[in-house]
């Protein structure tokens, strides 16, 4: 599977979180005591969110043949009375225009609002902060059972140059906007439910319009990031048959030994690799929330999943729908990042002595290396080497 279907098959998953696609469908129910019309059995349905068979509405929209004559009361109508009207609104039907310009303005009801809310302050919440506290608890738990992975046989006390001044800029760069735009982000989903309480709805205020100024202009520099890490380290993070020796081995995280690795290990590339994706993912999601009704991205996705799986998602979707998608889509893409990003943190500080160096000043101990990047560390001897000779 490449990575634009796996991609995409991911983006199917988390949007049936947000939209009640796969709900239980509604039983049949008799409306001749109503002349056709809804019932309560309807109204309770949908609230339930059940799959309601709407065309008994959304078909009723008036007939021009039965229009009055002109003289006669509602002759004007032609044929359609108030309650016609609104369900060609409410069913996207109607020929609207309007006075104010802009790609929403056409679109007088769109009832996705509540359920896009509902998801965006419950489950969203829940599982996104409990993931969290999830992985920071796992590996406590970590530290504890193994404790901080040592250089054997301590420090040799001399260096080698582990990365450039302009990858470590690159990489501080991904990394602080990171930070800051997962902070700010989480004070702007949770800040209502957590922050208010403790701290006021005035102070709340503040730092509410502060985090989306600094989310929303932070964002470019995450992106600047994103490219220029790439560019500097995608030829060192292609898998390769170490990778699989090096995972099947833990890493030297679980059991004795060290396995080989280059430059960047397995799990490094794994790290990378979730980074560029979903950060990729991510940074177009949220270009679509900055510049909102420009950016339209999940009809299009899901065409294309329709296309390769010959499934049946949605592909006439409201500019309102698009945004709300996208604003779920970034929520989940965010967190799955975080908890990556969290236990990177964790192996680059506290869990592995010698490791922040290669960020911190960019010289690691040369045993420290040797344990680590035993193959990278002969490459880069071997090119000393060579230069010295010549």
């Amino acid at each position: 599977m490449n990575a634009k279907l796996l991609g995409a098959a991911i983006l199917a998953l988390a949007s049936l979180l947000a939209t009640p696609a796969w709900a239980q469908d509604a039983p049949e129910v008799d409306r001749t005591a109503t002349g056709g019309a809804q019932t309560l059995e309807d109204i309770m349905a949908r609230q339930e969110q059940m799959n309601v068979d709407e065309s008994f509405r959304s078909e009723n929209l008036g007939d021009p043949a039965n229009a009055a004559e002109i003289t006669e009361p509602l002759g004007t109508r032609g044929g359609v009375s108030d309650s016609d009207t609104w369900r060609a609104v409410r069913y996207n039907e109607a020929d609207i225009t309007t006075q104010v310009r802009g790609p929403a303005t056409d679109v007088l009801i769109q009832d996705g609002g509540m359920p896009w809310y509902k998801l965006r302050e419950g489950p969203m919440i829940t599982y996104g902060g409990l993931a969290l506290l999830g992985i920071i608890a796992l590996l406590a738990v970590f530290y504890f059972v193994r404790g901080r992975i040592k250089i054997d046989g301590g420090p040799a006390g001399t260096t080698i140059e582990r990365f450039k001044a302009v990858e470590r800029f690159g990489h501080w760069l991904l990394a602080g906007s990171f930070i800051a735009l997962g902070i700010t982000g989480l004070f702007t989903l949770m800040g209502r439910s957590f922050l208010i309480p403790v701290i006021g709805h005035d102070a709340f205020s503040t730092l509410a319009v502060g985090s989306k100024w600094v989310h929303n202009n932070i964002a470019w520099a995450f992106m600047l990031g994103l490219v220029m890490t790439f560019v500097m380290w995608v030829a060192h993070n292609i898998p390769n048959k170490l990778d699989w020796q090096w995972l099947k081995k833990g890493g030297g995280f679980i059991g004795k030994g060290h396995p080989s690795a280059k430059k960047f290990n397995a799990g490094q590339k794994i790290v990378f690799w979730t980074v560029m994706l979903l950060g990729v993912s991510v940074s177009l999601s949220g270009l679509s929330l900055l510049f909102p009704f420009e950016i339209f991205m999940f009809a299009d996705t899901f065409a294309f999943i329709n296309g390769i799986l010959g499934t049946d998602f949605p592909t006439a979707l409201a500019p309102h729908e698009e945004m709300q998608l996208a604003n779920i889509w970034h929520s989940i893409v965010a967190f799955v990042m975080m908890v990556a990003i969290i236990a990177h943190i964790y192996i680059g500080s506290v869990g592995m002595e010698g490791a922040f160096d290669a960020m911190g000043n960019g010289q690691v101990d040369v045993e420290w290396a040797r344990q680590h990047h035993d193959l990278w560390v002969a490459e880069v001897e071997a090119k000393q080497g060579k230069g010295e000779s010549s």
